[in-house]
């Protein structure tokens, strides 16, 4: 049924290469100035999305737009137009002893498709991250946010009609109805679809891994984990695990689960007292549990000279561990030494973000080089975990898996290679 839409998109695939980096740099900071221009126009679109959904929701705080994100949507395009093109880089340059010229050089995937839930930032980085790496894309949102995708997609091909003049045709961009039928057809759009990217919970990311038979890219969900060690800070402890912690919890580098050396549980409710102004709820082990609620509280039960709350305390269960919570809840654990909390994070981590707190600069490094993770941290929290943050620009999110890409996929991430040979008439001895 969307093969047409397909071969539409392929179309623009093949001439897009052929834009300038001038022309293309154009056309992000024409969105990046339509986006906020009609940021009352994506707020109203918004608005019928949040409606549909409970504010209780953890959901909601990713499908929710304000004139802060657009703005902040539309800075991460401009940076992304200053940025070098990855196109036409020369990876890797030999000459052979019988005179053949090799080059590798970087090239467009061609179409890529995105599945994605209630995120409707993702359709303005997927775009620009696709159209400055020369590459048409195929977005796939969740029914959550079709009002707000939808808005943003009109607004976008607004632009490319007026900056392009039918160049390249109307298909750099398509937005696919909001049904399974049509994630159905992109994961198995073989011949038309180069690449797959899924983004959003594990749920998401295990359906399109088992079902899609084009290319698939796993941007996994994030169970990360802080290690406070033995020679942890405390005061530096608190201020890394609040921040991963609280800074949005809906997100995948939100911290998931402390792990606690055993000689510093005294700390352990000042490690985790900033916490109790935004009420995380604290899943701990038995060890853990003891250490807090033997810890001194006020009459009234709220936390008192840096000791965290006995309502919001609660045993861990079997399903505590491994869990990504989005939500204002966390797991905490403790454990005996670093390899315990080595063996903790191999079995209930997901490779997406890890960090550890310590002064000991020598465990510091036998943490960072024997974690199996995207991203390894030392003193400085998970959520830094954005291709943003790391001077990347916009992200089309982060990889979990060892194939192509791993960590946040910026515009590097979204470029594949191939082989220039130039020769003299050269041939093959038989």
């Amino acid at each position: 049924m969307l093969e047409s839409l397909f071969s539409k998109v392929r179309e623009a695939s093949i001439e897009l290469p052929s834009l300038g980096d001038e022309t293309i740099n154009d056309i992000l900071l024409a969105v990046a100035d339509a986006a906020v221009a009609q940021t009352e126009r994506i707020l109203q679109a918004n608005a019928l999305d949040l409606e549909r959904m409970d504010p209780s929701n953890p959901m909601y705080d990713r499908l929710k737009l304000t004139p802060e994100r657009i703005a902040g949507i539309a800075a991460d395009m401009r940076k992304v137009a200053t940025l070098p093109s990855p196109l036409g880089r020369v990876l890797k340059h030999t000459v052979l002893p019988n005179g053949l010229d090799l080059q590798r050089v970087s090239v467009p995937f061609g179409v890529i498709g995105v599945v994605y839930e209630a995120r409707p930032n993702v359709t303005f980085d997927v775009f620009s991250l696709c159209l400055k790496s020369g590459n048409a894309c195929l977005l796939k949102g969740g029914k959550d946010a079709d009002e707000s995708n939808r808005c943003i997609v009109s607004i976008i091909k607004e632009v490319l009609e007026e900056k392009l003049s039918g160049e390249i045709g109307g298909g750099v961009v398509e937005l696919l109805p909001a049904t399974h039928e049509a994630t159905a057809e992109l994961l198995h759009a073989r011949g038309w679809v180069d690449l797959v990217i899924p983004r959003g919970s594990k749920r998401l990311i295990d359906f399109v891994r088992q079902e899609a038979t084009v290319p698939v890219i796993e941007t996994g969900a994030g169970v990360c984990h802080a290690y406070f060690d033995e020679a942890g800070d405390v005061e530096k402890g608190a201020r890394i695990i609040n921040n991963a912690k609280t800074r949005r919890v809906s997100v995948c580098n939100a911290l998931d689960c402390l792990l606690i050396h055993q000689r510093r549980l005294n700390d352990l409710p000042a490690l985790l007292a900033p916490m109790a102004q935004s009420n995380v709820i604290i899943y701990a082990d038995p060890i853990a549990y003891q250490a807090l609620h033997s810890s001194h509280l006020s009459p009234s039960g709220e936390s008192e000279g840096g000791f965290y709350p006995h309502r919001l305390i609660q045993m861990a269960t079997a399903d505590t561990y491994g869990t990504e919570f989005q939500d204002y809840a966390m797991a905490v654990r403790t454990v005996t030494d670093l390899q315990d909390a080595l063996r903790h994070i191999r079995e209930y981590g997901s490779g997406h973000s890890e960090c550890i707190i310590t002064e000991d600069a020598a465990t510091a490094q036998r943490f960072l080089t024997r974690v199996d993770a995207a991203c390894v941290y030392h003193n400085a929290p998970t959520s830094f975990t954005d291709g943003a943050q790391f001077g990347l620009g916009a992200e089309i999110g982060i990889s979990t898996q060892k194939l192509h890409a791993r960590g946040p996929m910026a515009l590097e991430e979204m470029t594949t290679y191939k082989w220039l040979i130039r020769g003299n008439g050269q041939t093959r001895a038989k």
